[in-house]
């Protein structure tokens, strides 16, 4: 029996995460749960999973469960401190890294440096510190298991061949709700239209990203850490219909291609089960239903997120964590009505041209970096001239 731990065990990835445990009882136990204000749903997960400890963002939620929490037994945690404890748990074999944004680097640096098997859905971590985090694994053993679907479809791609072989990786992207929309009308976009995605259930930091395509340069950072290939070696391009969810190109013009339906309980499944495969309840893919598959490059005047993380992966050093905490902000303030959907671009932009990029050795470093990207928006969106 697998014993496991979820950081951010109430969004999107620990919610489908526990569905997969929740069918196969007998191969895995949770044994810490973290979230951060959705202490309602955490109480049932409690409840129903019996983990040995928890923690939330901070003392005054942890007093919250701990008032009206059975069974008694439950150790619980809050902050910082509370995330590191439950990601290093030594009864703990594998830890789903799920929560959202950089506040995931410190506890998913910290299991790996327990030396437990990661399963990765924080990218974030990557983008930031990915020299770091990749060396820091290699140091302690420990087996990072892409959850993305971009990033599983790539390594089950890449299984079985020599990476000398490897022409390029290819993730796929669905284009989002505003692939289609006129230019003229994406200054009009609300925060209800960005979050209706036409194909995958997310959360709504990543559904943002996806609208805007930063989600997937994130992922190409991502990808150039995970499977250690050239940033030049790896394209974006468009698949509506969210079939194929990425692709390996090897040297002789072969496409090894990663297909299925639009559920994250699959690449989820995959990264816990590894190497074997787990029978889910799923409906299974259906092509001569779904019909044509097409395929195309990314408009970079409709999508320059994109652009803008290439750009910083390029650079290298500090300015992908720069990119990564500008985006955080941008998207959070658009999601709270203070940006536009165009001017999110546009403000990440202004972040990075007025940093002096910085050697990332630490991840001290890391942090510093995060902090002054933070400042620096706070700074330009209370001037409010930055389009």
């Amino acid at each position: 029996m697998k014993r496991l731990a979820i950081l951010g065990s109430t969004g999107s990835i620990g919610v489908h995460t526990l569905d997969v445990v929740r069918q196969f009882p007998d191969r895995f136990k949770i044994i810490g749960l973290t979230a951060g204000h959705n202490i309602k749903l955490l109480q049932h997960q409690i409840q129903e999973f019996r983990p040995k400890v928890v923690s939330v963002v901070n003392k005054e939620l942890s007093e919250v469960i701990q008032k009206e929490l059975l069974p008694a037994s439950v150790e619980i945690l809050d902050g910082v401190e509370g995330l590191i404890k439950v990601a290093s748990h030594p009864e703990v074999d594998q830890v789903i890294s799920a929560i959202v944004g950089a506040v995931g680097l410190i506890p998913t640096l910290s299991a790996i440096k327990a030396g437990k098997a990661i399963a990765l859905a924080n990218k974030e971590s990557l983008v930031m510190a990915g020299k770091i985090m990749m060396e820091e694994a290699r140091k302690n053993h420990a087996q990072i298991l892409p959850v993305d679907s971009e990033h599983s479809a790539i390594f089950q791609a890449l299984l079985g061949h020599q990476k000398e072989d490897v022409h390029r990786l290819i993730l796929t992207a669905s284009g989002g709700p505003f692939l289609t929309l006129p230019m003229a009308k994406l200054q009009e976009v609300t925060v209800k239209d960005a979050l209706n995605h036409p194909c995958w259930e997310m959360g709504k930091k990543i559904t943002i990203d996806s609208a805007s395509l930063m989600n997937k340069g994130l992922e190409v950072i991502e990808a150039h850490w995970l499977f250690n290939i050239p940033v030049e070696k790896i394209i974006v391009q468009i698949h509506p219909q969210s079939v194929v969810h990425s692709m390996v190109e090897y040297i002789d013009g072969s496409i090894v291609a990663q297909m299925g339906i639009a559920d994250m309980r699959i690449p989820i499944s995959y990264a816990l089960s590894y190497p074997q495969r787990l029978h889910l309840k799923l409906p299974h893919l259906d092509l001569c239903q779904k019909g044509a598959l097409t395929f195309s490059p990314p408009d970079p005047e409709r999508f320059p997120c994109l652009k803008l993380a290439y750009q910083s992966i390029e650079i290298g050093g500090t300015m992908p964590a720069i990119l990564n905490a500008a985006n955080e902000l941008a998207v959070n303030a658009f999601l709270e009505g203070i940006l536009k959907f165009t001017e999110v671009p546009s403000l990440i932009q202004r972040v990075m041209t007025g940093y002096e990029v910085k050697s990332a050795h630490t991840i001290e470093d890391i942090l510093r970096a995060d902090q002054w990207a933070r400042e620096k928006f706070k700074t330009i969106l209370e001037r409010g001239k930055f389009c």
